[in-house]
């Protein structure tokens, strides 16, 4: 069974930091691309950034740039969202979802496996 849990959500003021965490489980990690995607209340879910399987390689929104850091952690099949700086307009519930493959992450809709997502609140 595949399972993509996340932590690390929570409230915190503007300009704060936070660290999600996915654990990746039930398929062989270094064949996927990982991705953390957003979805505010009212909008679509966005790209947040993406973990290449293929060479590491790492892609982030444009509205992030700059401000998060994703990595992975390949012994723990972990993948980690830093997000420092945070704005009001990042509070979203956030998710990893994983698709097979090297490149980085299609849109939402392409990713083949989902997370249940943890809400980040940024107050201001």
């Amino acid at each position: 069974e595949v399972k993509l849990v996340e932590s690390g959500g929570g409230l915190v003021q503007a300009g704060g930091s936070l660290r999600l965490s996915c654990v990746v489980s039930g398929l062989p990690f270094n064949d996927y691309a990982i991705g953390w995607f957003r979805q505010a209340p009212g909008k679509e879910r966005e790209e947040v950034s993406c973990a290449s399987s293929y060479d590491g390689s790492t892609y982030y929104g444009d509205s992030v740039k700059g401000r998060f850091t994703t990595f992975s952690d390949r012994a723990k099949n972990t993948v980690t969202l830093q997000m420092n700086n945070l704005k009001p307009e990042d509070t979203a519930v956030y998710y990893c979802a994983a698709v097979y493959g090297p490149g980085r992450c299609p849109s939402a809709d392409g990713m083949e496996h989902w997370g249940e997502g943890t809400r980040v609140t940024v107050a201001s």
